[in-house]
């Protein structure tokens, strides 16, 4: 059993947006969907951290480079969402900024030297782009915002359960 680098990423991540998606369900619905999210990061964060502990280290210049990811990530999503809901798209903002957080799991991909961040941003993307076309064809944030959210969520942490050997001790267990 190898030890990974940031095992935790896109499994915290995936809470996060599985939130988000589930914010944009029914008050009763939207309530189960959300405890259900919540418990699943939470059972795959305790897996994780008895499988790795806190992780093996980035390579050197490795944390500078995830801290100026996901800052920039995160500056870049607060001024698009504050941008298009000034022009008056703000049913984008999630599609946005699922889009921009896949590019910075691109760009994450050497630092993590996995390709598992690869193909989560490039599903994240893909998703993004839908889920803007989505936005723009459809009243209401279910589409924009539940879809997307709770999709990036699934992508994340699938992604995330891959790269850390989640699923190959899942494997391992069931005789496949």
């Amino acid at each position: 059993m190898r030890s990974v680098a940031l095992p935790y990423l896109e499994i915290v991540a995936a809470g996060i947006w599985w939130t988000i998606g589930a914010a944009a369900l029914g008050p009763g619905v939207g309530t189960v969907v959300l405890a259900a999210g919540l418990g699943t990061t939470g059972a795959l964060v305790a897996a994780l951290r008895r499988r790795h502990g806190s992780g093996e280290p980035l390579p050197p210049g490795g944390r500078s480079r995830v801290l100026r990811l996901i800052v920039g990530a995160l500056a870049l999503i607060a001024v698009a969402a504050v941008g298009l809901g000034f022009l008056g798209y703000g049913e984008l903002a999630v599609p946005i900024g699922c889009a921009v957080v896949g590019g910075a799991a691109l760009l994450l991909s050497p630092v993590l030297a996995d390709r598992a961040p690869f193909a989560a941003g490039s599903a994240l993307m893909v998703l993004g782009a839908a889920g803007t076309v989505l936005a723009l064809d459809s009243a209401g944030a279910l589409y924009p915002q539940g879809v997307v959210g709770l999709g990036a969520g699934a992508v994340l942490w699938l992604f995330g359960a891959q790269r850390t050997g989640l699923l190959a001790e899942v494997r391992e267990r069931t005789g496949r």
